[in-house]
């Protein structure tokens, strides 16, 4: 008897010891995960509207990226200086991290030309696209086993691209849609990237020399071709930096504090912040088309999420399982 009241206590120590008083309960962890990725779409959508904005005041695309990385260095030096502190600066993969930053960076470059050339909306829809080809990718890079069910969403998915592409003579802005999609790709490309550094590589760590990347290629671009904007501009342009980053931020910690098959499907709400931007700036109404394609492909996105968890729910099932 007095040796099952003694592991009964060490094991109520133990306890105590793992889930401190100040855990948060499930729900409210999940809670807060979906604000912050709401919050982080905000984020996105309002620098959408800024590139677009700062690009018809002739600022070249390769100044925009400078600007929005090097001044995002202030909201992300905060929180590195409150979280992880300089050990973020330690990396096993510095070749790993020029990859992703290459790829990330063919992205950013695309998907800020494609704002140049399209509605705010139809270019933000066209983001949608990259689970699609991020699905093909990890069967093709990273030999990921990819069942019917998600050739399948990612075949109805490029039917919704095609949709939103409009193939109709004097509504088809090749150039556009052809940075739309290219930034889509560079993005799947990145989250493979991702995937692959993250096994030794922290969220912070990753974003830092994506930053650095995009700081150092935004400059030397720049020295082609630098416009100095005028008051005004510089003013949104320092703005886009900050939102950029407090966005970046708001991404890892949506991560952070909650599943991401609970957080995911959020990010088709950026469509409706981009929506209401573009009408307010420059009253644009999204096609008909455009809505309709973005959610044959959104839906397609969710899912693939769905069976990305069902295999991973089933990858561990026999880990768990009692001895």
């Amino acid at each position: 008897m007095r040796a099952r009241g003694v592991d009964r206590a060490a094991k109520a120590r133990h306890t105590a010891t793992v889930t401190p008083a100040t855990t948060h309960p499930a729900h409210h962890r999940n809670g807060l995960g979906i604000a912050y990725r709401m919050m982080a779409m905000v984020c996105m959508a309002g620098l959408g509207a800024i590139v677009k904005w700062t690009g018809q005041h002739g600022i070249p695309v390769f100044e925009i990226i400078f600007f929005r990385n090097a001044i995002a260095f202030v909201p992300l030096g905060i929180y590195i200086w409150r979280t992880a502190g300089i050990s973020v600066l330690k990396t096993q993969r510095p070749l790993g991290h020029l990859h992703r930053s290459a790829v990330g960076l063919f992205g950013m470059i695309c998907g800020f030309s494609a704002l140049q050339h399209l509605a705010l909306t139809q270019a933000t829809a066209f983001t949608f696209a990259a689970p699609l080809f991020m699905t093909a990718l990890s069967a093709l890079m990273l030999k990921e086993f990819v069942g019917w069910h998600r050739w399948g969403a990612v075949v109805a998915g490029f039917i919704g691209v095609l949709i939103m592409v409009r193939p109709v003579r004097g509504q088809l802005n090749l150039v556009g849609v052809g940075f739309a999609l290219a930034a889509a790709l560079g993005s799947a490309l990145a989250t493979v990237q991702i995937r692959q550094i993250a096994v030794t590589e922290k969220g912070p760590t990753i974003v830092f020399y994506f930053t650095l990347a995009g700081t150092v290629a935004g400059l030397v671009g720049s020295a082609f071709h630098w416009v100095t904007p005028d008051g005004a501009t510089l003013a949104v342009l320092i703005l886009g930096g900050l939102i950029g980053g407090v966005g970046q931020l708001f991404l890892t910690e949506a991560i952070r504090v909650a599943p991401v098959g609970v957080v995911a499907p959020f990010d088709y709400s950026q469509l409706i912040w981009a929506t209401i931007l573009g009408y307010l700036i420059w009253g644009d109404l999204p096609h008909a088309a455009t809505l309709t394609g973005a959610a044959v492909v959104a839906a397609s996105g969710l899912y693939i999420l769905h069976r990305e968890l069902v295999r991973f729910r089933g990858a561990r099932e026999p880990t768990e399982a009692p001895l």
